[in-house]
């Protein structure tokens, strides 16, 4: 279960997002930076991979062998902690092991549980380190999605434009049982 994932920048800025959708400066910043992330947990959500790296805790029962973490692509693993109770014990790096595939899921195995019968994990996931390092199609797909948000405001029901799901695609990553 995830119980946290750190804030991070957009991919898209306010400022783009508006120039894309042809409003002037001052004009709907909330609304637009509220259809920013809607756009980009769109785009999480169908492409099955955090766009730009930031932390993600997550927090599990304990059990043998491997437990797969939820989010990709996993770049680091920064903590693996030990929860019996009350306790909580900070495990070294020789006490589990992990094992990211090339698509970035990870799974983590428990060497020495000890008395836990819980696992809090932190880890980085993400394509990119920072915005610009977006690849550019899913940029221009998130801008298209922001703009059919914008449209649909009203309560316009059009479709969502083939486009977006075509520019996406290539990073769409899904697994079986996903």
């Amino acid at each position: 279960m995830i119980v946290g994932i750190d804030k991070g920048a957009a991919p898209v800025a306010v400022a783009e997002a508006k120039a894309w959708l042809r409003l002037g400066a001052g004009q709907d910043d909330a609304v637009v930076a509220g259809l920013i992330r809607s756009a980009v947990e769109l785009c999480e959500a169908f492409t099955g991979q955090m766009l730009i790296a930031r932390t993600v805790t997550e927090e599990m029962p304990l059990r043998a062998g491997w437990v797969q973490l939820t989010k990709r692509p996993v770049a680091e693993i920064e903590a693996v902690t030990a929860l019996a109770g009350e306790d909580e014990v900070l495990l070294g790096a020789d006490a589990w092991r992990a094992e990211v595939d090339r698509d970035g899921a990870a799974r983590l195995r428990i060497e020495a549980p000890g008395d836990a019968t819980r696992i809090r994990i932190a880890y980085r996931a993400g394509l990119a380190a920072e915005a610009n390092g977006v690849p550019e199609a899913i940029r221009q797909g998130l801008a298209r999605m922001i703009q059919h948000l914008h449209a649909a405001r009203d309560g316009d029901a059009a479709a969502v434009p083939a486009i977006i799901a075509a520019l996406w695609q290539p990073w769409r990553r899904v697994g079986i049982g996903r």
